[in-house]
């Protein structure tokens, strides 16, 4: 493993990936380190039937375009396929498995700390998503609950739920998938949210997201851009199946768990087990010696640059790193602009 580079990326997924074409196409000394033993990052993590919310030809990293798919929204195994082979075309400098344990400041740099020894680098890019770091809420007597409770995270597909009587909590596009995706194999699944559904218009995909995400960016008054659509939930082929169907009426949210189930209002919904679909945080404890975070959670930057240490980067975690940034169409332009910067510091600018 490269021990002295002028970058290091910190996660291989796709946002690492695009990073890493990028310094290389500008022919800036990198290395990508990937905590996860195969390509195809946070994908690998994923329930069997997840879908892409856009088809192929609107879901490619920068340089190389998705292969069609027979299907409009290409499954999960098509993306993990495709970011081996980008990985593969490019013949990206990716170390893996390497685990990151800390980022430490140095006079001259940056000290990259691994399982595999450290890595001196100028400048470090965060891309390490948020797939690993799941958020659960607190709620009274969840403790207490004698089912199964697991994070969407970590949810394989319904034959662990045969005959299951199982609560899916959280009002957004994991909360439908897995709930419709539930159907017919358990017993009884009980949609659970704080708030109503909020559904895009049924025509509307990841492809339009994309354009209100590029036009809001380059809006004059961002905010004005908001009522444009409403919702946040996409309505793909099986989502709107589940909600023909009825399977998609809402819940109040629990106001305690007890051990068969929770309670809401003045009813017991009795339960076998609750899946929560209520986000994640940004993955970064590699980060923590650098005390970058503020009180809302993930670090102040401009440009992508932390304010505090504007040797940390950060790629792909959501509109705090740019507009799409946590998408395939989306990242690219986050990860192109990144390294344009990069270069004109290090002196690799033509």
């Amino acid at each position: 493993m490269r021990r002295d580079v002028d970058v290091a990326i910190v996660g291989g997924g796709q946002a690492g990936l695009v990073t890493a074409y990028h310094l290389r196409r500008l022919g800036i000394e990198h290395v990508v380190l990937d905590e996860q033993r195969e390509p195809g990052g946070a994908w690998q993590a994923t329930w069997p039937s997840l879908r892409l919310f856009s088809p192929a030809a609107y879901s490619s990293l920068h340089g190389w375009p998705m292969p069609p798919h027979p299907d409009t929204f290409p499954p999960v195994d098509h993306v993990i396929a495709y970011l081996r082979a980008y990985e593969e075309h490019y013949d990206l400098a990716v170390e893996r498995p390497v685990t990151v344990r800390d980022v430490r400041a140095a006079p001259d740099g940056l000290t990259v700390v691994t399982d595999r020894g450290d890595v001196r680098a100028r400048h470090v890019v965060s891309a390490t998503g948020t797939w690993s770091a799941p958020f659960v809420p607190l709620v009274e007597g969840q403790a207490s609950f004698a089912g199964r409770q697991l994070h969407s995270a970590h949810y394989r597909g319904p034959a662990d739920f045969a005959g299951q009587r199982v609560a899916v909590v959280g009002g957004g596009n994991s909360g439908v998938q897995i709930t419709a995706d539930l159907l017919g194999t358990a017993e009884r699944v009980s949609l659970v949210s704080a708030r109503r559904l909020r559904f895009l218009p049924d025509d509307v995909d990841g492809r339009h997201l994309f354009d209100r995400a590029t036009a809001r960016q380059h809006a004059v008054d961002p905010e004005t851009m908001e009522a444009e659509f409403v919702g946040n939930i996409v309505a793909l082929p099986r989502v709107r199946e589940a909600r023909a169907q009825g399977a998609l009426r809402v819940r109040a949210m629990f106001d305690r768990i007890v051990p068969d189930g929770a309670v809401i209002g003045r009813d017991l919904l009795e339960l076998d087990a609750i899946i929560w679909c209520t986000g994640y945080r940004p993955a970064l404890r590699h980060l923590r010696s650098l005390r970058l975070r503020t009180s809302d959670g993930h670090p102040e930057v401009v440009d992508n640059r932390a304010v505090r240490d504007p040797r940390v980067s950060f790629v792909g975690y959501g509109d705090w790193t740019g507009p799409a940034s946590a998408t395939l169409i989306g990242v690219g332009r986050t990860a192109k602009r990144l390294a344009a910067q990069l270069s004109q510091e290090l002196g690799t600018a033509a």
